[in-house]
């Protein structure tokens, strides 16, 4: 059995003030549900004071975004190292990173393979547009988009163990837009994309322990409709983890 897994997003929201505000309201009800590993991925900014609250609770920490470098000439850029000091957990190749700063299946792969290399586990984030979605491509771009950002990850990943990555379904054209997947369109998009490339890379064994999420207009009230298909093992939860009530709701729906 995957344990569900719920990690909550905040992109570029939250100063450290509001930070620490809002974790203080989530620990106690977060605290409360057992039997799912809980994730908070806030800016760079609020790591330190984030990892302070969170400290001697279940609940995980996780970065947004790392370079592929440990160090250098890289102005603006945040290494895995410094992420490791105080994250177990980064979400890498997330479609906003892809659209709007250039990233690619190739900058992805090389991230992955960083952050693997300082034990860091990867949420990696896969999907499709919506003109994808209509012209029937979902298929191609998903295993495509698998195949090269694991590329030459054999080493890192052995095939029987258990994943050391998590991986998050995001169909682009409906994140942030309140127009969700249908759960019965999600799971099929893992059951037949998702897993049977796993399965091609790295075994079929290996690929039934790496827990798949589903990401996109999730909310309260629509969570346990994901969350009760067999193929979907939680969620990468965006504007509703920044929702006291919704977040928590969510993670005990994922329960």
């Amino acid at each position: 059995m995957r344990k569900p897994f719920v990690a909550g997003n905040w992109k570029m929201n939250k100063t450290v003030a509001e930070s620490r505000h809002l974790v203080s309201e989530l620990v106690p009800g977060l605290q409360a549900i057992d039997g799912v590993d809980k994730v908070l991925c806030p800016p760079f900014t609020s790591l330190l004071a984030v990892a302070a609250l969170l400290e001697g609770t279940d609940i995980g920490l996780g970065a947004q975004n790392i370079h592929w470098e440990t160090a250098g000439a890289f102005t603006g850029e945040i290494s895995p190292p410094m992420v490791a000091e105080y994250c177990q957990y980064v979400i890498l190749g997330h479609s906003e990173r892809r659209a709007y700063f250039g990233e690619t299946d190739e900058t992805v792969n090389r991230k992955i393979k960083a952050a693997l290399a300082h034990d860091l586990t990867p949420i990696l984030c896969v999907g499709e547009t919506l003109e994808e979605n209509e012209a029937e491509r979902t298929k191609e771009v998903i295993s495509r988009q698998v195949r090269e950002d694991l590329y030459g990850l054999e080493g890192m990943i052995e095939p029987g163990n258990e994943s050391p990555l998590v991986i998050a379904y995001e169909p682009i054209w409906a994140i942030g837009t309140g127009m969700a997947a249908t759960a019965d369109g999600a799971a099929a998009v893992v059951s037949d994309v998702i897993r049977p490339t796993l399965s091609d890379l790295f075994g079929e064994a290996f690929a039934q322990t790496v827990r798949v999420l589903y990401g996109g207009s999730v909310k309260g009230g629509n969570a346990a409709e994901f969350f009760s298909q067999p193929e979907i093992d939680g969620g990468l939860i965006g504007g509703a983890s920044l929702k006291v009530a919704d977040f928590i709701e969510i993670v005990q729906a994922a329960s």
